[in-house]
């Protein structure tokens, strides 16, 4: 039993890690989000591209519910379309008056945060107040962008909490096989203790008290092994380099959370000993 139980408390204390770690990300990247409007210039011409994101910067300014902006630098923009066009980016006037037929046009690009909760009726009144400055001005809520990577991650927390429900059945259910079994192949010994007084609540005591031994060592292996994985992976994820992977590091809150795991396996298995031996002692005396 303290092998089945350490491989379960191992496998919880992952299961709980990444739910934990899914969590700290969404809400850090939605308290990014919060608020942030992105406004993008699309305009083939880069002497009106460069101009009309000028004003926009300038008219975004004036707007009282906008609390910053900021037009991205070209070589910011150059940065983030690398990775998937390569060098084929024109921006400047020599590279649009060129013959050059790879380089590509990319909008200007604008962040602002404005305060509140950004709603459609906001975006339209933006996109309303900006038409005249340039039309060829796109609003969009920067929390768009990532809603269907964080309804993935809403799904996934759910998963994690199955997972560690169902994982909980099975130490319940594996303690539960492992008490019945020893309460059958001790029976005549069970049965003479009974003749001498003992109750049924002090043979569960017995019962409980082995079986709280077994399961703290397996919590104990089982708290190690967990450590150990959930360490290697960190050390992966962090070489990644991603935001959102940066915003899902436990927390020393998370930490404690996941000592309580092993605890929790001891008391369960302890409480299901003792049940299973005060019903299964009435059946069998």
């Amino acid at each position: 039993m303290p092998w089945v139980i350490a491989i379960m408390v191992a496998l919880t204390v992952i299961a709980a890690a990444a739910g934990l770690a899914l969590r700290n990300a969404a809400s850090a990247t939605t308290a990014e989000l919060r608020g942030g409007v992105t406004v993008q210039i699309v305009e083939a011409s880069p002497e009106k591209r460069t101009k009309q994101a000028q004003a926009v910067v300038r008219r975004l300014g004036r707007m009282p519910e906008v609390e910053s902006v900021r037009l991205v630098p070209q070589d910011e923009l150059d940065g983030l379309i690398e990775p998937w066009l390569g060098g084929k980016a024109g921006h400047d006037d020599d590279d649009y008056e060129s013959a050059d037929e790879a380089a590509i046009p990319v909008p200007a690009l604008i962040d602002a945060r404005i305060t509140g909760e950004v709603t459609d009726a906001r975006l339209a009144a933006i996109q309303a107040a900006l038409r005249g400055e340039a039309p060829a001005a796109r609003v969009d809520a920067q929390s768009r962008w990532l809603k269907p990577v964080l309804d993935a991650i809403e799904s996934l927390q759910w998963l994690a909490i199955a997972l560690v429900a169902l994982l909980a059945l099975a130490l319940a259910a594996a303690v539960l096989l492992a008490v019945r079994s020893a309460l059958g192949a001790n029976r005549d010994t069970i049965e003479i203790v009974h003749l001498l007084g003992a109750t049924d609540r002090q043979v569960a005591r017995v019962f409980q008290r082995t079986t709280g031994i077994d399961a703290a060592g397996g919590g104990l292996l089982g708290m190690v092994l967990a450590l150990v994985v959930l360490l290697f992976l960190a050390r992966r994820f962090a070489s990644l380099g991603a935001g959102m992977v940066d915003y899902g590091a436990l927390d020393w809150l998370d930490w404690i959370t996941l000592g309580f795991v092993p605890l929790v396996a001891i008391m369960l298995a302890m409480l299901t000993a003792r049940l299973t031996v005060l019903r299964t002692l009435r059946k069998m005396l």
